[in-house]
């Protein structure tokens, strides 16, 4: 998973790497493991609201196409993009 701009900053990171999720998660059960990760580390606040608020307005690249859709299923080895809104947009 890689974080751009206001994600980069909610995480503290450029890049994470999710293993044992399970079989084909979905996006959001990769976003929620990830968030659940970068609290562990000590990156966010109990409750990981800045990074639940960013990643609530955030768009995504998956292996390179453009998703919404948080209930796509995540191929073992995918990468995904996290893009918040750019220019206010």
């Amino acid at each position: 998973m890689r974080f751009f701009a206001a994600a980069r900053a909610a995480t503290g990171r450029d890049t994470l790497e999710l293993e044992d999720i399970g079989g084909s998660p979905t996006l959001a059960e990769a976003l929620d493991a990830a968030t659940e990760l970068v609290r562990s580390d000590g990156a966010l606040t109990p409750t990981g609201s800045d990074l639940e608020r960013v990643l609530s307005r955030c768009s995504f690249l998956v292996d390179g196409l453009a998703t919404t859709d948080r209930t796509v299923e995540l191929a073992s080895g995918a990468t995904v993009d996290v893009l918040p809104p750019f220019a206010g947009g």
